[in-house]
């Protein structure tokens, strides 16, 4: 159960990271209302999973899944490059949450 907790405070990292986007620097009521509703959600849960998981494992799984999300965000959203060394600094990423993971 820790698992599915921590996988789903890592999805709502992804969606307050681009609320946070959209948001504008906070000048946009409810893109911030959003960023501060699901990271204040994505870090309680974060809290919860780190009960049962190591620390480091879980804050390492939770930033990942919220990077590469938030990576495949900005392409799919707002058009961000996708060259050959930035899908490969995103593929390191994935390998290195699966490492971790096979490693607790």
């Amino acid at each position: 159960m820790a698992w599915f907790i921590l996988f789903f405070a890592g999805l709502l990292e992804i969606v307050w990271a681009t609320a946070m986007k959209s948001s504008m620097g906070f000048t946009r009521f409810w893109p911030s209302v959003l960023t501060i509703v699901t990271m204040l959600g994505s870090f309680g849960l974060l809290a919860i999973a780190t009960k049962t998981l190591p620390l480091g494992t879980s804050y390492m799984v939770w930033s990942g899944i919220g990077a590469v999300g938030a990576f495949i965000a900005g392409i799919i959203l707002f058009g961000e490059d996708l060259s050959p060394v930035r899908l490969a600094a995103g593929a390191m990423i994935v390998c290195g949450i699966t490492l971790m993971k096979l490693g607790t």
